[in-house]
């Protein structure tokens, strides 16, 4: 019978070496009598000299076993199970015959192993996540922990925690090793007992009462909890005290929620700051139900909900058929649309006019409007130039927009561009990933997403005819949608019903 006496319960090198050594003399499994850690007086005991012996014998032989193994055995090592060293050998043993062994999930060996090896890094995330330091006065801040791990995972977890807490002393004891961090340099000692480590510190309190504010009481599920927390470690945790009457008090919490009134959002703080530079100017009432577009058109023209009507010269409206099927929403007004007070006059709306013109459309027969209703700039010189509307100042025109869809009740949308998608849904959407795809808005409105006119007045001269054609060929889509509309010859529009008092439901995503 041979002896290998490691000199710690986590000693894998000195495993290794004696393997290799047990391996190169044929010594078979059932041969080798194994012993470490406890059994030579704890985990710092000094070596016995016996592993040494046989790992120095000079008779090891080259032997190459899979990575996987490595992996595999390195981890399983860590097991408190007595027989693991045991186990580790005999599967190496069986691979010199059996190269595929490891692939084998079904064999006990390897079952054994693999669990060994999940049980032990089940252990580690649960050290790191359950680890709760306490902070002492040491001639400057120490923290301190108290664990219990399951197995003997205390030297293979040190390092997360000196990464993650690098600039703090730390020490975190268990019953059989405990590590010390000092900023620089990790360092090992024996276990120690709970007596050691402190009970509470200042911050505590302000844990327990961060806990409980993010406690979610309708999406509790004991069961998991307790698999994610097992109970063996609540009683060093601080929040340990709270997680009966968190658990008790649940069902009537979640009642409590459900019969509370719905909260209204906030508005964000950049339109709540829009709004209070107005410059006096009070900001003007939601329309009144049953407004007509006109009606809504002069409310909007005097709009003051973001800073973008100061330097320009008026509110610009959309236009078009009252009972339009298609709707054409741009981004915003232009230096041109500006000055007239129509949407696509200048230069991007001729394009547009020739563009629904080839794919036999008649731009009387839609509404066209933009996102947002005023031109936003900047100058050089005596040039007004375009510039791109921020997220808030599209989400202060919306409602507008808004009132805009809800009275011509379009049953297709064309948003031109990035800008409207992003008005439209309520999230960026990239145009080319999503461009000729009818998809439908929350309300059954159908949506599709082209580029802008004003983007073929932007590429390179070599590609411009190519890109007007593919806008063509978009616009062509919407003339088939069109086309539906009049073979199915629709009766008459009801007349509608008077509206609530509150405002138009977004079709926009929560």
């Amino acid at each position: 019978m041979e002896r290998v006496a490691l000199s710690s319960a986590t000693d894998f090198a000195g495993w290794r070496a004696a393997a290799r050594d047990l391996l190169a003399r044929d010594v078979p499994p059932e041969m080798v009598e194994w012993t470490a850690g406890a059994q030579l007086g704890g985990i710092f005991a000094e070596d016995s000299g016996d592993a040494a012996a046989s790992a120095s014998s000079g008779k090891a032989a080259r032997f190459t076993v899979p990575r996987a193994f490595i992996e595999l055995a390195s981890t399983a090592i860590l097991h408190t199970d007595p027989q693991r060293f045991a186990l580790l050998y005999r599967l190496l043993w069986r691979l010199r015959d059996e190269r595929g062994l490891l692939s084998v999930a079904v064999d006990p060996d390897v079952a054994r192993a693999n669990a060994m090896a999940k049980a032990v890094r089940d252990d580690m995330h649960k050290m790191r996540a359950f680890v709760r330091f306490r902070e002492i006065d040491a001639g400057g801040p120490l923290y301190i922990a108290w664990f219990e791990p399951s197995h003997h995972i205390v030297e293979a977890t040190a390092p997360f925690f000196a990464r993650r807490f690098a600039n703090r002393r730390w020490s975190i004891l268990t019953p059989e090793a405990s590590v010390h961090w000092d900023g620089a340099h990790l360092e090992m000692a024996p276990g120690a007992a709970r007596a050691d480590a402190p009970d509470d510190d200042q911050l505590e309190t302000l844990w327990r009462t961060y806990y409980a504010s993010i406690f979610n009481p309708a999406r509790l599920n004991i069961a998991a909890m307790r698999s994610e927390m097992p109970k063996k470690y609540w009683r060093n945790l601080p929040e340990a005290e709270l997680i009966a009457p968190l658990i008790a008090s649940a069902r009537q919490r979640t009642q409590q929620m459900i019969d509370d009134s719905a909260s209204v959002p906030r508005r964000p703080r950049k339109l709540q700051r829009y709004a209070a530079q107005a410059d006096g100017h009070s900001r003007i009432d939601p329309v009144t139900p049953g407004a007509s577009l006109a009606d809504v058109r002069d409310a909007a023209a005097h709009c003051r909900d973001c800073p973008l009507w100061k330097p320009a010269t008026q509110t610009v409206f959309g236009e078009g058929a009252a009972d339009a099927r298609v709707m054409l929403v741009g981004e915003q007004a232009g230096d041109q649309e500006d000055l007239v007070g129509r949407p696509f006059a200048g230069p991007a709306g001729k394009l547009l006019d020739r563009a629904l013109a080839a794919a036999n459309i008649e731009r009387g027969a839609l509404y066209v409007t933009n996102a947002v209703k005023h031109f936003k700039f900047e100058p050089r010189g005596k040039r007004r130039i375009h510039k791109k509307p921020a997220d808030a100042e599209i989400d202060a025109c919306y409602r507008w927009l808004e009132r805009e869809i809800a009275l011509v009740e379009p049953a297709l949308i064309v948003a031109l561009g990035a800008t409207a998608a992003r008005a439209l849904t309520g999230h960026a959407m990239a145009v080319g990933a999503n461009r000729g795809r009818i998809t439908e808005l929350p309300g059954g409105t159908k949506l599709m997403i082209t580029v802008h006119p004003s983007y073929l007045l932007r590429v390179p001269a070599e590609d411009q005819e190519a890109e007007y054609e593919r806008f063509v060929a978009d616009l062509a889509h919407v003339a088939e949608y069109l086309a539906t509309f009049r073979d199915a010859a629709p009766p008459p529009r009801p007349p509608q019903p008077p509206r609530a008092d509150e405002p138009p439901r977004s079709n926009r995503n929560p």
